[in-house]
């Protein structure tokens, strides 16, 4: 066993001493696997080849058909609720438990977004490259890792029980999470009977650290918009009715300083604060995950945590406007800009974009025009750790890591997790993950630890074992 792998002699995991030994020899085969998999630009957003989504699903149906233990693997499509169109395609596994044993779904996505300003990475996003400890590419942590953790997991629970064990597992890689799981109620309706499982982890969060493992028990939900504001029939010049006439871009500006308060944090009436005790962190923990200039100052008020995980947020991602090579002297008519807004737990998606709504019709400037288009919600969610399964999720990150795991919030939101409770209510939700603070997903030089990749391995397969073992 290497240094990274602390499973002790004493652990009371089933197989742990050749769980750990096969985890960690078939680690270089592991990173390769996800390797050729982030080489695939499977990104589910409009105006991306879509093709290369379905190559994506095809490449891991075939690894899972692979593993050699699963009854059935597939690649499934559902249809997009309200439109003629079909979802992007999942891979869908299954294998029935035997003698009492529970079933468990492993849920992670392929899809993985867009690489933006490719001038922005250090190497190119789609050939996965390795430096100082970590695995940079874009998808190579959120979340085709997940995957590749699942598939290992899996291997390692076969080379020290063999393929006869007796536990149920489920395989859902869904193929258009980054792109609003917009299929994914539809998709849980039509495989309700294939899904439906006992404990469901979610490998799509992360951990504390490097060192520290997290069992993730609480994400904000989110809204998305595009906000359009108009003030003119049509451009006029600037010089001649400058003064006299609002241009569109003064409106939006307008409207938009109308949403925070002076010290950074929301000021959108309806858009409610969740009350928690929130681990220590500091400023400084802050700046060096971040990256925020020495000069730039935080924002918002209370705990720094509680600003993450139990607070509103309001971010501009998007602005559609002339750009600078396209500038004229005119008074612009129309501007667009996307809202992307995190909810906190306790309220719902609907609730926070009605509010939001109300906000912006009421502030409007100069009585310009405000519309909406493409709205899109997803509800919080809080994780109920009292049951079994979070207790056995967290003794084997304890085991697998080396470490005491820490109960997290989470800023990032996973709409779906609540349609899964509403749809499985007597599952109990663990939610995983292999990134860590330094990950960068959705960013440039988005990245994976290699470290904590192999102890998230080593900790799932400790889990699939004493699952195995559970009458």
């Amino acid at each position: 066993m290497s240094s990274s792998d602390p499973v002790s002699p004493s652990s009371t995991t089933p197989n742990a001493e050749r769980i750990a030994e096969s985890v960690h020899a078939a680690l270089p085969a592991s990173i390769a696997e996800l390797s050729r998999l982030a080489r695939i630009p499977s990104i589910a957003w409009e105006g991306f080849d879509h093709a290369e989504v379905r190559r994506s699903a095809e490449a891991i149906a075939e690894l899972v058909r692979e593993l050699g233990v699963f009854e059935s693997v597939s690649i499934e499509q559902s249809a997009i609720p309200g439109t003629d169109q079909l979802g992007q395609p999942a891979v869908l596994a299954t294998r029935a438990a035997r003698n009492g044993r529970p079933t468990i779904l492993l849920y992670a996505h392929h899809d993985v977004q867009p690489v933006g300003d490719e001038s922005l990475w250090e190497s190119a996003p789609f050939e996965p490259t390795t430096r100082d400890g970590r695995l940079y590419g874009r998808g190579t942590a959120d979340d085709k890792a997940g995957i590749a953790s699942h598939l290992a997991a899996i291997r390692a629970l076969v080379d020290a029980r063999g393929d006869d064990f007796d536990l149920g597992i489920v395989l859902f890689f869904e193929g258009e999470e980054e792109f609003g799981s917009r299929s994914f109620e539809q998709f849980l309706a039509d495989h309700q009977e294939q899904l439906a499982a006992d404990v469901i982890v979610v490998a799509d969060s992360g951990n504390w650290s490097t060192e520290i493992p997290a069992l993730t028990v609480g994400l904000r939900g989110n809204v998305r918009v595009q906000v359009k504001v108009t003030t003119l029939e049509h451009a006029s010049h600037s010089g001649m009715f400058g003064g006299a006439v609002p241009d569109a871009m003064l409106a939006a500006v307008r409207l938009l300083n109308t949403l925070w308060a002076e010290d950074g944090s929301v000021a959108v009436a309806g858009m409610t604060t969740r009350e928690a005790e929130t681990p220590a962190y500091d400023e400084a923990q802050l700046r060096s995950e971040t990256g925020l200039l020495p000069e730039a100052q935080p924002i918002g008020n209370g705990t720094i945590l509680s600003r993450l995980w139990d607070k509103p947020t309001v971010t501009i991602t998007g602005v559609d406007a002339p750009s600078i090579k396209n500038a004229s002297n005119t008074l612009i008519p129309t501007v667009t800009f996307q809202l992307s807004a995190r909810v906190a737990p306790g309220q719902t998606g609907q609730q926070a974009w009605e509010a939001l709504r109300e906000h912006l019709l009421a502030h409007a400037p100069f009585g310009a025009r405000v519309e909406f288009a493409d709205v899109d919600l997803g509800d919080p969610f809080l994780v109920d750790t009292s049951g079994w399964a979070a207790a056995e999720a967290l003794d084997t990150m304890r085991e697998g890591w080396g470490a005491e795991p820490v109960e997290m919030g989470a800023g990032g939101s996973i709409p779906f997790v609540a349609s899964l409770v509403e749809r499985f209510p007597g599952a109990q939700i663990l939610i995983t993950g292999v990134e860590d603070p330094d990950s960068r997903a959705h960013s440039p030089n988005e990245s994976l630890d290699l470290g904590s990749f192999h102890r998230a391995i080593l900790s799932e397969a400790l889990l699939l074992s004493r699952l195995d073992a559970r009458g």
